[in-house]
C-alpha cells in the first residue's frame, strides 16, 4: 500500500511542477518582453529607407528620421552650378564647422552631385527652413540663387544647405549619414561601411 501512495504523491507532484513551469513561462515572457525597446523606440532610431525614384530634377522630398525632418532635393544642374559663385557671401563656405559625414565634404556637401541630403532643422533655433528652389530674386534675398529659408528669424542656406553670412544660424544645415543601397534606394541613417 505504500507504494501506492507514494506513486500518486509522485505523480501529483510532478504534474504541480509542469502546471508551475508553464504558468513561469508564460509569465516571463511578457516581463522578458518588456525589457526590448518598443517598436516606436526602435523607428525613431533605425534607418530609413527612401525611393528616390520618381524625384525629377529641382523637386525636394522631405522624410521623417529619429523625429527629425530630413529634405532630400534632387538638384538641377543650374542650382549646383552657382555653388563657387556663392562662397564669399556664405560663412563657413568650406564646411568647417558642420556637422556633415567625410564624404559630404566637399562643395556640394553630398556623395553625388545631384543629390542633397540634409536634415531639416535650422541651426538656430530649430525651426524647419522652406525650400525655395528658384534661382530668382526673392522678398528676403535680391541675389537668390535657391536654397533654403528660415522664416522663423530670416536664416537662409544655398542650395548645398551652406548659411549666408548675416543670418542667425550658427552652422551648416546637419548632413545625416546615408547611404545608396541602389541608383533609386537611399538609405538614412546608414552608412556603407556599417551596412
Amino acid at each position: 500500500m505504500t507504494e501506492d501512495v507514494n506513486k500518486s504523491r509522485r505523480s501529483l507532484l510532478m504534474g504541480t511542477a509542469a502546471v508551475g513551469a508553464v504558468g513561469v513561462a508564460f509569465a516571463a515572457v511578457p516581463f522578458i518582453k518588456s525589457w526590448l525597446p518598443s517598436e516606436r523606440a526602435k523607428a525613431a532610431g533605425a534607418p530609413v529607407t527612401v525611393d528616390i525614384s520618381q524625384l525629377q530634377s529641382g523637386q525636394i522630398l522631405n522624410v521623417l528620421w529619429r523625429g527629425s525632418p530630413v529634405f532630400l532635393v534632387n538638384r538641377s544642374t543650374a542650382q549646383t552650378a552657382v555653388l563657387p559663385e556663392l562662397n564669399e557671401r556664405l560663412k563657413d563656405p568650406e564646411s568647417e564647422d558642420s556637422i556633415q559625414p567625410k564624404y559630404a565634404d566637399n562643395i556640394h556637401r553630398s556623395m553625388t552631385e545631384n543629390l542633397l541630403v540634409v536634415i531639416g532643422i535650422c541651426t538656430h533655433l530649430g525651426c524647419s527652413p522652406k525650400y525655395y528652389p528658384d534661382l530668382v530674386p526673392q522678398q528676403f534675398d535680391s541675389e537668390w540663387q535657391g536654397g533654403f529659408y528660415c522664416p522663423c528669424h530670416n536664416s537662409r542656406f544655398d542650395i548645398a544647405g551652406r548659411v549666408f553670412s548675416g543670418s542667425p544660424a550658427s552652422r551648416n544645415l546637419d548632413v545625416p549619414p546615408y547611404m545608396f543601397e541602389d541608383d533609386n534606394t537611399v538609405v538614412i541613417g546608414l552608412e556603407e561601411e556599417n551596412a
